[in-house]
């Protein structure tokens, strides 16, 4: 491991696409950046995440701009973390009337989103290019429980908090007439699944749920668009593949009295070959080993991540 998060070397610009799903769906994705998802109704458009800042949220907005003109009504959230909220202002200037999440997410957002937000700020200077831009904190004026309508127009979007993953909050929206799904980090695929504050033991079950809506589209929080029934599929074994081994070798080694750096090995072993040469797996693995370690020592609720326990943390992981 180097002596820094893996993170802050990567600044290389990555190749963004906005791919057409359908009439009214487009995929903002970038080689393993966040992505972002576009819905566009009879009358106005949302946008699923935002980009971490208001200035880079602007690439998103004039490709949008490429394909409609009608004023962006809203903007949902399908988790908390920064790097997926902090842009939400920029769509303001366009139309924006609201800001949608889960009440999981809302209450994230209460709790931790001041230390996520610092803890992200110093671990991906790329991502947070023209930091300055944010104005605070990203707040929701709409939250739901488990389940929300909304029409653009005629076209019928649902917003679904499925059940606990990537965190507590997690929420997809769902076209149902067109079986299109824009699933956050719920589901990844090659690309590194950061678990740093998932819930691992109920995870696959929410996969579960989210594979019986059949989709026959997805985006996933970050890699590619998912453009067939046999890749969504593929989208959410990797993903399963990933929590799965991620969190039995955290429980074996915590049976077994091992550190946290012997489960970090022991992790390497099972993992490395099968997904060590995709985006950001380094970024992600000692978050989520130490996660996984966590939870299999009874941590049920997610520590909160601060930018003092993450250097605590990587230091504590160094060869």
């Amino acid at each position: 491991m180097s002596a820094t998060f893996a993170s802050k070397a990567d600044m290389t610009a990555k190749k963004v696409s906005f791919t057409r799903l359908s009439d009214n769906a487009y995929a903002y994705t970038a080689e393993g950046d966040p992505n972002s998802g576009v819905i566009i109704g009879d009358d106005c458009c949302m946008v699923i995440d935002t980009t971490a800042t208001p200035v880079m949220a602007q690439d998103l907005i004039a490709r949008i701009r490429e394909v409609t003109d009608k004023p962006i009504k809203y903007v949902m959230l399908t988790h908390y973390h920064a790097v997926r909220v902090l842009g939400a202002s920029a769509y303001f200037k366009e139309g924006a009337q609201a800001v949608i999440a889960s009440q999981g997410t809302y209450d994230l957002i209460k709790e931790r989103g001041a230390a996520d937000m610092k803890s992200e700020i110093e671990r991906f200077p790329r991502l947070f290019q023209a930091v300055e831009s944010i104005p605070g904190l990203t707040w929701p004026e709409i939250t739901f429980d488990r389940e929300m309508t909304l029409y653009l127009g005629k076209l019928e979007v649902k917003l679904m908090h499925l059940g606990w993953g990537h965190t507590r909050g997690d929420a997809i929206a769902w076209i149902p007439s067109q079986k299109i799904c824009f699933s956050g980090d719920l589901v990844e695929y090659s690309a590194g699944v950061y678990t740093g504050d998932a819930q691992l033991e109920e995870w696959p079950a929410t996969l579960n749920v989210l594979r019986a809506l059949d989709a026959q589209k997805l985006v996933p929080g970050r890699g590619p668009a998912l453009e067939s029934p046999a890749d969504v599929a593929k989208g959410i074994d990797y993903t399963r593949k990933w929590v799965t081994d991620l969190y039995n070798t955290a429980k074996a080694g915590v049976a077994a009295g091992k550190t946290l750096k012997q489960v970090l090995e022991d992790t390497r072993k099972i993992m490395d070959p099968v997904f060590g040469h995709v985006f950001i797996y380094e970024h992600c693995l000692p978050f989520d080993v130490s996660r996984a370690y966590d939870e299999a020592s009874g941590i049920k609720n997610p520590r909160v991540w601060t930018a003092e326990r993450d250097m605590e943390m990587w230091k504590s992981l160094q060869a």
